[in-house]
């Protein structure tokens, strides 16, 4: 990670960017791809990295701030200042392990609302980062998870596309205050 950034881990009181919630049409829209990594971009990573830890996340996708574009921040240690957080720009999945399990994911597009999801256990992802340079990883238990939420909203995907009970899912939409209507399941 550069020193570009870097970014403290702390919660602010105005953070850059306001968070859009399941109902929003943006979120349902598909991002597009970054044609060049610069000091601009960087400067949004920044502001998604700040407005990510305000909000107690783990993952965002520029959609969810409203902006279209293929850009990603994950930090599965947000309270250790030692980890870097990992940078996705145009990230496109190479591989899936056959292995799937379900989890409990949350969304901070969808405040309050956990449900179980079942995905591939180990991705290999390849992506640029920061700086431009392409790199690739294999992922493995939440990163592998956070990746997968968070490239779905590349796509216009939201976790609860994903979610199999539909009855608990509209129970737990409903006591959140969230439409049941704005789901799209997806069909596995």
């Amino acid at each position: 990670m550069t020193s570009q950034v870097i970014v403290k881990k702390q919660k602010l009181d105005n953070p850059p960017f306001k968070i859009h919630y399941l109902g929003d049409r943006v979120l349902r829209q598909s991002a597009k791809r970054i044609s060049r990594v610069d000091d601009d971009t960087r400067r949004l990573i920044r502001k998604m990295l700040q407005t990510m830890y305000s909000a107690d996340g783990i993952g965002l996708a520029a959609p969810q701030v409203g902006i279209q574009k293929q850009l990603i921040v994950i930090d599965c240690e947000p309270d250790n200042a030692a980890t870097p957080p990992l940078v996705l720009i145009n990230p496109t999945i190479k591989k899936l392990s056959k292995e799937i399990s379900p989890f409990q994911e949350g969304c901070l597009s969808i405040p309050g609302v956990y449900m179980d999801v079942t995905r591939p256990e180990v991705i290999e992802v390849s992506f640029k980062d920061e700086s431009g340079r392409p790199r690739t990883i294999r992922a493995t238990e939440l990163l592998s998870r956070a990746i997968q939420h968070e490239m779905d909203h590349l796509e216009g995907v939201l976790f609860v596309d994903r979610v199999k009970n539909q009855f608990a899912l509209t129970q737990e939409l409903t006591k959140h205050k969230f439409s049941p209507k704005a789901v799209n399941h997806i069909q596995s």
